[in-house]
């Protein structure tokens, strides 16, 4: 090789790896869950996150039952109220109808609305605590 060749060669290029990215953590390892078991403040303040989401959920379900079945009253002496003067007609028919057909599927949708709610919030929580 003469010395003119030598001198415009490169030199040799080196590759620099690093760790990849899926060996940096030991399979299984999630920072939250292992703050929960710790018992430490960060893990305390993600449980009460937890249970807040789920109260908060709990009592959206309950106001709006109670709204919804708690104005039933209100409802039925509605045709009382309707005609002071003139006799009321029966309400029964309408009551065994409303309580009988009109609350079950209320009471059902709000409880499904408040299972799925919590489903979330469980999965949301545990998405969190394993790292996803």
């Amino acid at each position: 090789m003469s010395a003119e060749h030598q001198q415009t060669r490169r030199p040799r290029r080196e590759t620099v790896t690093g760790v990849p990215r899926t060996a940096r953590r030991p399979p299984g390892y999630a920072p939250a869950r292992s703050e929960i078991s710790e018992q430490t403040t960060l893990g305390h303040t993600y449980v009460r996150s937890l249970m807040r989401s789920q109260l908060r959920a709990a009592l959206s379900a309950l106001a709006t039952l109670a709204l919804l079945v708690g104005s039933l009253p209100l409802l039925f002496a509605l045709p009382a109220a309707l005609s002071p003067g003139a006799p009321a007609p029966s309400p029964e028919p309408f009551v065994w109808a409303a309580l009988g057909f009109a609350v079950h599927p209320v009471l059902w949708l709000v409880a499904r609305w408040y299972v799925r709610r919590a489903e979330r919030n469980e999965r949301d929580f545990t998405g969190l605590v394993e790292g996803r």
